[in-house]
């Protein structure tokens, strides 16, 4: 009875407020009605917390938003009279409701995401047996070896525990590659890797041909392993101690649970985050998605496998033929196929592995396009739409999540529209300035107030426009391809662990140069048309604003492809650890305060005895778990010190590391679970929206010198003079923003460790 009044009354309430969005109104009128809207939901995000005032917060600001949609719709379009103004005005209105659309469903997944409590653990005797699968294909032996030992390291035990090294760069195919210096290199890895794996105690297995990628290299293991458990970690995502005990307990409560999936956690910036200098500062863009998103998905048994970090169960994949390999993606493909079948899962929202992430803006476009493509191929595919055994809400989440794919066009339609109107004079949208304040600006504000309120703590604003823009001017030509033949995309490794010599512009910057120019162009044109033509200023104002808003993206978007160097390639995490380093016959407890995959920096009482700086010296450390190589001393060397504070930090790079050291250096690094999320926290830090806009404004107006100043140096090798520019520019524009307290966030100091590359011996 009560869910039937429920009902009743969501039905009421919605045909009550669908007929009042749909009354006409004056522009005053619509201009107060929003500003109320707006000042209420100050009020509510000020004063009323909880899953109530959520929603109220949320219901406010889509009555703002479909009334701006209304209004857009029903009043802004060109006339029939001007065919070519319509046209464009229909494909600017169709990006806008895509835009609209995808914000409607993803307030709807996510306005009350699924928070789940911590389970209890299970007695070693009623746990399950697990296989670790580890695929590699040209990933380095250090960095193999720290994934190894850190999954071998997991606390679980040790006869329940399989850790597989799936080698697809050593397959027979490889061996016997006609091209015979290829046919070496693929031999010599596969002896390496298989001695590696020995020493390790782990398993090595290659097959015989590379078929179907990632998802045929993990279907042949499946083929020979035995545990009820499957897990997948990529080679350069280590986990930490307590990664099993945290998830497989689902298994054993949801008899039809398939997956436990946790997020994803980079140690290293992308390079978006690099070369604006926001990597300690920002939370990264893919915050979002795993701390809300696949959280609001959890709630409508959606949570979908992101290909690593997941435990999956061995009788749920022999269901569906192992691991889906028609697409590149073959995670969600997976995950779809298996919650057809009425399967479960689980999202755990624990941050328990670390991972690196690409460090060149190349190999970052190379892999948003493997993403774009292979959520394309599943779209045209096995559209959810039509696929038997979902739910309504699951076809609508896989669908959010597909289709968020098509960002590219709508940005691209955003950022080039104005242009249309500035350069020819070609109307495709029909408004004076006080309708682009009562209903626009207001429908922005907004925008901005929902995005901030439910993303604020994972996500800075305007920082979705600028990976958008920055993704969508190559992620549009792999749409079109992936819609001219869905089966032709490839599967392709990410490359990672790069390293950045010095600054530069990357190969792929200069189609941003020229979208820079012609919106530079556009604002010009368009400031002397609104001084000089009669007839157009008002109009002009309202169009020149939004292209120098689009200016501002790609002044950001141009620092962004401006590569700075980064010679050390090894990510730090701060950890609090202690240890004793051990030099002729002396000891000297230390703090260790971060590690790396190279190296380490410590603290300790008073200054470091010269004795400790000159030679070989060694370090010990108290395990937090039963690791193979339990007590062994690791060899290290000291490099420098680094005032930090008040203290002195001392960097110490990791001698000639043998297999069992890495046991000890997994120990050190990813012993302490806690370590991460205290990682996570120290870069969440809320961005109020006049903060963050101002923010922007300052990328969008310095980044382009920087930029500049590199192309420059490029084109004439005139590096002094490209350097001066970009200084005496930047101090001038400090001067300037410096009396609203804008200015670019400066990295906090960190302990140093030695940039050098750490191999297996």
């Amino acid at each position: 009875m009560a869910s039937a009044l429920r009902a009743t009354a969501w039905i009421v309430s919605g045909l009550a407020a669908f007929l009042l969005l749909g009354q006409p109104v004056s522009v005053d009128t619509q201009l107060a009605l929003s500003l109320s809207v707006i000042v209420v939901m100050a009020v509510v995000w000020k004063f009323g917390p909880g899953l109530l005032y959520r929603q109220l917060f949320v219901g406010l600001g889509s009555f703002v938003v479909i009334r701006y949609l209304y209004w857009r719709t029903t009043s802004t379009l060109p006339p029939s009279s001007d065919p070519v103004g319509l046209a464009f005005g229909i494909l600017l209105l169709a990006a806008e409701c895509y835009c609209v659309l995808i914000l409607i469903i993803s307030l709807t997944i996510s306005a009350d995401p699924l928070k789940r409590a911590t389970i209890e653990r299970d007695p070693d005797d009623e746990l399950p047996t697990i296989d670790v699968f580890i695929p590699t294909y040209n990933e380095d032996e250090y960095i193999l070896a720290a994934t190894m030992a850190a999954a071998r390291s997991m606390d679980y035990p040790d006869h329940k525990l399989s850790v597989w090294l799936l080698d697809d760069g050593g397959t027979d195919q490889k061996c016997n590659d006609p091209n015979l210096e290829k046919a070496q290199a693929a031999r010599q890895r596969r002896e390496e890797l298989k001695a590696l794996c020995a020493q390790m105690g782990a398993i090595y297995l290659t097959r015989k041909k590379n078929e179907h990628a990632k998802a045929g290299n993990m279907n042949n293991a499946l083929a020979v392993s035995r545990g009820e458990i499957v897990v997948v970690f990529d080679a350069d995502h280590a986990p930490f101690r307590d990664f099993l005990r945290e998830t497989v307990g689902y298994f054993a409560r949801d008899k039809k649970c398939f997956l436990v999936q946790t997020p994803h956690v980079f140690l290293n910036p992308d390079p978006i985050e690099k070369n604006l200098r926001t990597f300690h500062q920002m939370p990264s863009e893919n915050e979002m998605f795993y701390s809300v998103t696949q959280c609001g998905l959890d709630k409508w048994n959606g949570s979908f496998f992101c290909g690593s970090a997941a435990l999956l169960r061995r009788t749920a994949l022999e269901t569906v033929g192992g691991f889906s390999g028609i697409t590149i993606t073959e995670d969600c493909e997976t995950a779809l196929d298996l919650h057809s079948q009425a399967w479960t899962s689980v999202f755990v929202n624990k941050p328990l592995i670390a991972g690196l992430q690409p460090e060149t803006f190349a190999s970052f476009i190379g892999q948003r396009s493997r993403w774009c493509q292979g959520m394309f191929q599943i779209l045209i595919l096995k559209n959810p739409a039509f696929k038997k055994g979902l739910s309504f809400i699951q076809k609508i989440a896989y669908l959010s999540s597909m289709t968020y794919w098509f960002f590219a066009v709508p940005r691209l339609i955003f950022m080039l529209s104005p242009l249309v109107y500035i350069l020819f004079d070609v109307k495709i949208f029909v408004s004076n300035l006080d309708e682009a304040i009562g209903y626009t600006a207001t429908y922005m504000v907004v925008n901005l107030m929902m995005q901030n309120y439910l993303y604020g703590s994972v996500r800075w604003p305007w920082i979705s426009e600028l990976y958008e823009y920055l993704q969508g001017v190559f992620l549009a030509k792999a749409i079109v391809s992936v819609a001219a033949n869905p089966r032709k995309p490839t599967f392709n490794v990410t490359a990672k662990g790069l390293t950045l010599d010095n600054d530069h512009l990357s190969e792929l910057a200069w189609p941003f140069f020229a979208i820079w120019g012609l919106l530079a162009l556009g604002s010009g044109v368009a400031a002397w048309r609104y001084f000089n033509e009669p007839g157009v200023a008002e109009l002009m104002l309202v169009v020149g604003l939004w292209n120098t808003f689009n200016l501002m993206v790609a002044g950001a978007g141009l620092g962004a492809i401006a590569e700075r160097k980064q010679p050390d390639r090894h990510p730090r995490l701060s950890i609090d650890r202690q240890g004793f380093l051990h030099a002729q016959g002396q000891a000297v407890a230390v703090s260790i305060v971060n590690v790396s995959a190279c190296g380490m920096g410590v603290r300790l009482e008073g200054a470091l005895p010269q004795i400790f700086k000159d030679g070989d010296v060694l370090l010990t450390i108290e395990p937090l778990g039963d690791i193979v190589a339990r007590n062994e001393p690791l060899p290290v060397n000291f490099r420098h010190a680094t005032p930090v504070g008040s203290q002195m930090v001392y960097g110490f790079k990791f001698g000639d590391m043998q297999p069992r050291d890495y046991y000890v250096h997994a120990d050190l690094m990813y012993g302490d679970s806690e370590a991460l999320p205290c990682f996570l926290m120290s870069r969440r830090k809320h961005k109020n929206l006049f903060a963050g806009t101002g923010q922007f404004l300052w990328w969008g107006v310095s980044e382009p010198v920087r930029a500049i100043a590199y192309a420059m140096r490029e084109v004439t090798g005139a590096q002094p003079a490209g350097d001066a520019a970009l200084q005496v520019s930047t101090v001038w524009l400090r001067r300037l923003l410096a009396m609203s307290k804008i200015g670019r966030p400066e990295t906090p100091p960190r302990a140093a460790t030695a940039p050098e590359k750490t191999r297996v011996a």
